[in-house]
This record gives structure tokens, sequence and C-alpha cells, in this order.
């Protein structure tokens, strides 16, 4: 009877190594087999228009730009998500945004006390606002509907459905004017939100995006520019823009960078022919900003 051969412990133990590396392979679980991505790629976040980097405006020296200062300032509620501001006659009327606290609003112009407020669905999350006729329009941010009420009571009349984002809004009294957060304004019909034609804002051939809270001012379209304190002059049949508004100068450098911590950015826009006052507000700020704008630029 031959001795079994005594094979080397390293040769075991290569061999052992060997036999689990072709274990794993053979029954490693397939990415599409139901088991979690091994790269979680899909796990990201869905990127929205809102993730974009600003741009770096202002992309030519030679455009003119106003500093403004306020000339009085008005309480505003520090819990209002700003996402739509304008004055219908002498009511100042606001829209804000976020799930569960999005509303439209109608606030005391001298005070800032909300005198009446019409809650959206928790689910959604409230965006820009305009008024076309008796109609008060007003946009939600990704569920694609937007919802009209009645301009002098807020009372709900009638819901509608777009495409994309929802960003700002506003309107010529003929039709309305809605931005998506790109370089991209849309114009629509009133009533009935029918697309009419597209307007790309550029400044010296480059594309300005992340547009959004929109006012119709003597044929101009003035827009928030996200995440920055400038108010762009846009030309609404070119889309070129004509010129800045800088609204850095409203706050001192300590209050800009306290309220740019908490994510509250300017955003919020009204004209008031009557007076010939421009009222401004943003994101979360403790305060509306009124200031006077050179006789050129007023309705």
């Amino acid at each position: 009877m031959k001795t079994p051969r005594r094979w080397p412990a390293f040769v075991v133990f290569g061999l052992f190594m060997v036999s689990g590396i072709a274990t794993l392979l053979i029954f490693r679980p397939s990415p599409t087999s139901g088991s979690a991505p091994l790269d979680g790629a899909s796990l990201a976040p869905r990127r929205t228009n809102a993730d974009a980097t600003p741009p770096a405006i202002p992309f030519d020296a030679t455009t003119p730009r106003l500093v403004v200062r306020a000339t009085k300032s008005i309480p505003h509620d520090t819990a209002a998500f700003t996402q739509g501001l304008l004055f219908h006659g002498q009511k100042l009327l606001e829209s804000t945004g976020l799930e569960g606290r999005s509303d439209i609003r109608e606030v005391d112009a001298l005070t800032g006390i909300v005198r009446r407020r019409v809650p959206l669905n928790v689910a959604l999350f409230g965006e820009g606002i305009a008024v076309a006729g008796e109609r008060l329009y007003q946009l939600t941010w990704q569920s694609g509907k937007g919802f009209v009420y009645d301009a002098a009571s807020l009372a709900p009349i009638d819901s509608f459905a777009f495409t994309g984002e929802g960003w700002g809004l506003t309107s010529d009294r003929a039709v309305l004017y809605m931005s998506d957060g790109t370089d991209r304004i849309r114009v629509f019909s009133a009533p009935g939100f029918t697309p009419i034609r597209s307007i790309h804002v550029t400044e010296a051939g480059h594309p300005v995006w992340m547009l959004n809270e929109l006012e119709w001012v003597r044929g101009e379209l003035w827009a928030n520019v996200y995440q920055t304190d400038l108010i762009a002059r846009i030309d609404s049949q070119t889309g070129a823009i004509r010129g800045w508004i800088d609204l850095s100068a409203l706050h001192s450098i300590e209050a800009l960078r306290a309220l740019r911590a908490r994510g509250a950015v300017a955003n919020g826009i009204a004209i008031d022919t009557t007076h010939r006052r421009v009222v401004v507000t943003g994101k979360l700020w403790p305060w509306m900003y009124e200031f006077a704008i050179p006789s050129p630029l007023m309705p």
C-alpha cells in the first residue's frame, strides 16, 4: 500500500484561494438581477434645473448696471420661501414654495402682515404667479400642474397642465411668460396656456440661465437670476439683456452672508405703476425693499 502523497502547505492554500475566487465569479449577482447597484449610480438624486451652477454674469462689462438702494423697508415673513410677487391694483400678492408650506397670499404693502392665504396641496411646491385679465395663474415646480384663481378673491377656479419645470411667471396682460431655470422663457396664451413661442436670453452672445421670478416692465422682462443679487432687464422680443439691476447694496455684507448661509436668495419683483415704485424681496428674507427707478425705465 502506497503512502498518500502529501502536498506542500503553500500549494494547498493556493488551490483554496483559486477555488474561492472562481466561486465568487460564478455566483456574483448581476446588476440587473434586482440586487443593489454596484456603483450606486441609480441611487443619485434626480437632477433638476436648480442644480446647475449659476452663470458668471455679467458677461459684458459695458452692459448698463444700476446698483439700487432702498427708500423704504417693509417687514416680510421669514418663513415665506418667496417664488412670486406682484401688485394687482394696490393689492400685493405673493406665492411661496416648499412642499407643505406653499400658498398664495395677500400681503399688506405697508406692514407686511398676511391678510389672507390659500394653501396648496401639501405634496406640491408652489412657484411663480401672474395676473392676466381677472385671473391669477400659479405654477408648481415639478408636477407639471398650474392653478387659476379669481384675482380679486383668490378663490380657485381652474387648473392647467404644462411640460418641464415651472419657475417664474408674468404677463403683459395679453400673454403669459414662464421661466424654467434655463436660459429659455416660454410664451403662453391666456387663457388656455397654449405654447406660442420661446425666447432665449443672452448677453454678448452668451446664454444666461437660472432665470427665476419674472416681472413685465415697459416691454422688458425683468428676471431674478437664481443664487445671484442681479435682476436681468431682458428685451421681450430678442431675449438680449439690456441692463442689470444690482440688489447687493440692500444688505450689509454681514447680513448678506447670513442670508446666503440659510439659502435666503433674492427672488421677488413687484412693480407698482400707480406710485412708480418697485418692491423686491427674497426667499426667507426678513424685509421687502422699496426703491425708485429712473424715469426712462418706469412704465
